[in-house]
């Protein structure tokens, strides 16, 4: 005579299975909406919160049902253990923004000139919903920055601001970077794909008709003296000679919006190169703008290899 022994059931089990797929579905769809779709990134914030929420839900039933599985042979450990592995990935995007909120300063924004950070030359505007409004960046925050990156620090570079510029532009299209603005470059383009035309003095077959003979030329060439820094006239000059372009981008896995503002000076025989990104929701980017300034930085100047100053 057979004996068969009747198992229980672990309902547990079998709705956290449930309920980690839905997660799961929840949390890609979420994410391929924000990259590729036109997603706004307050509502992709919430979605993945409403997806971890129901994944740490998930691995709670997932427990009891192994638990009963232990204590009373339940069935249901197949779908406990479901129920864990659909629940990852939600949970792993959860605990990499809980590690970067927790170890990142609270701020959204980030310069490498603290004391003067190039100006916008369009303020970044976004509806932010239910995320809290944003405010303007104190100096507490400044000081915050450079506490957690000290290497995010200006550029300077001994090369002329027309070669600067010009790899400037070609690491922002690296980058993925599209810059939608630009003031004082003599481009119609404001990246790059048209270059100015350069004005030529037309030239005569007899110099003497040029008015520009040899023997006009002063034996003593007189040299420009560096420009004082901080005066008046040095600051009429900078605004009249710095280089401003304005782009925005997103990052490569989640696609978070972010505007950058690179401004390009000439300063004592040499360009100098500061970076600004902020980023377009929030007030707190978990460290995203100081990665994509780090990233922009570096690439620049692997590209100026060599005409680096220290």
């Amino acid at each position: 005579m057979t004996i068969r022994f009747d198992r229980p059931v672990s309902h547990a089990a079998r709705a956290a299975r449930l309920i980690a797929s839905f997660a799961l579905v929840l949390c890609g769809v979420t994410l391929i909406g924000h990259r590729f779709a036109p997603l706004e990134t307050p509502y992709f914030v919430l979605l993945l919160l409403i997806s971890a929420g129901c994944a740490i839900l998930a691995v709670l039933l997932a427990l009891v049902g192994l638990a009963q599985l232990w204590q009373s042979a339940a069935i249901g450990g197949v779908s406990a253990v479901k129920a864990v592995v659909y629940a990852a990935l939600p949970l792993a995007i959860l605990g990499l923004g809980t590690e970067r909120y927790w170890t990142r300063p609270h701020i959204y924004e980030i310069s490498t000139d603290l004391n003067d950070p190039p100006e916008w030359l369009t303020t970044p505007d976004a509806r932010q919903l239910w995320l809290p409004p944003r405010h303007l960046v104190t100096q507490q925050e400044r000081e915050a920055q450079f506490e957690a990156y000290p290497a995010l620090i200006s550029r300077r570079y001994e090369g002329a601001s027309d070669r600067v510029l010009e790899a400037v532009r070609k690491v922002a299209h690296d980058r993925h970077i599209t810059i939608i603005k630009a003031e004082g470059a003599d481009v119609a383009d404001p990246n790059g794909n048209v270059k100015p035309k350069r004005r030529t003095r037309p030239q005569t077959a007899n110099p003497a008709q040029d008015g520009s003979a040899a023997g006009d030329v002063p034996a003593i060439v007189p040299v420009p003296t560096p420009r004082p820094f901080r005066d008046g006239v040095a600051e009429l000059i900078r605004q009249n000679t710095d280089v401003i372009l304005q782009g925005e981008t997103r990052t490569r896995i989640f696609g978070l919006p972010c505007d950058i503002l690179i401004r390009i000076r000439e300063e004592a025989e040499t360009t100098l190169v500061d970076i600004r990104v902020a980023s377009r929701y929030g007030q707190d980017d978990l460290g995203v703008s100081a990665d994509l300034a780090d990233d922009y930085l570096k690439a620049l100047d692997a590209e100026l290899l060599g005409i680096a100053g220290s």
